[in-house]
Formats: C-alpha cells, sequence, structure tokens
C-alpha cells in the first residue's frame, strides 16, 4: 500500500497492515486468539500464538478499497455478534489511527468457539 503526502510517498507492506490489525483484534473482550486461515484439522480450528497474530489474517487491497479478513476463536459465553463488531470496530480504528489507513472493508470468519483458560 502506498500513501503520498507532501513530503513524499509512503510504502506500508500488507504484512505490517496484518500485525497492526491482529494486534488490534487480540485486545478485544471475548477473543481467545486468532484462527489459522488453513482447513481446519479434524474439524477444530488451530489457535495460533501471540507471535503468529498475523497468520490470522488476510489483507488484500481491491478496487473498491482496502479488504482485512480475520479468522477468528472466541470466548465460550460471549455474544459471537458482539465480538465480531467489537473486532471490526477496534481494528478499523486502530489502523486509521495508527496508520491513517481507512480500512474499507473488515470481515470476521469465526472458525471456533472455546473455553478461555
Amino acid at each position: 500500500m502506498q500513501i503520498d503526502n507532501e513530503w513524499g510517498k509512503v510504502f506500508i507492506s500488507n504484512e505490517v497492515i496484518a500485525v497492526l490489525a491482529g494486534s488490534a483484534a487480540l485486545d478485544c473482550y471475548g477473543l481467545v486468539g486468532m484462527a489459522s486461515r488453513k482447513q481446519l484439522k479434524d474439524g477444530i480450528a488451530e489457535l495460533l500464538g501471540r507471535d503468529n497474530q498475523s497468520r490470522g489474517v488476510e489483507v488484500r487491497i481491491e478496487p473498491d478499497g482496502l479488504h482485512i479478513e480475520l479468522h477468528i476463536i472466541v470466548s465460550y459465553g460471549t455474544k459471537i455478534s458482539e465480538v465480531a463488531h467489537n473486532v471490526q470496530s477496534k481494528v478499523k480504528y486502530v489502523l486509521n489511527d495508527v496508520v491513517g489507513l481507512k480500512a474499507d472493508f473488515v470481515d470476521i470468519v469465526v472458525q471456533g468457539v472455546r473455553i478461555a483458560h
């Protein structure tokens, strides 16, 4: 991604956007962690460690804007729609506030529900 300003150009890699989005998501209540974007193993989503948070995030720059897809695992007993909405809001806010990017689409894929330890 490229941002032009009065001082020149800033290039931001998709990996940086993914790390920021993953970090923002992990701050949300009701989130156990990020899930692997790969297929489920035996019907169970792979829970990623905190050092792999960007692996659960897909960043695409399309003609209609910036698309971010987060694969998450939510905590048992929380309202899934509320957790997803909070993650969307937090990711949009952080990307706008920290980087100055407008995330046009933040899609949430809930890949599992687990009891938080």
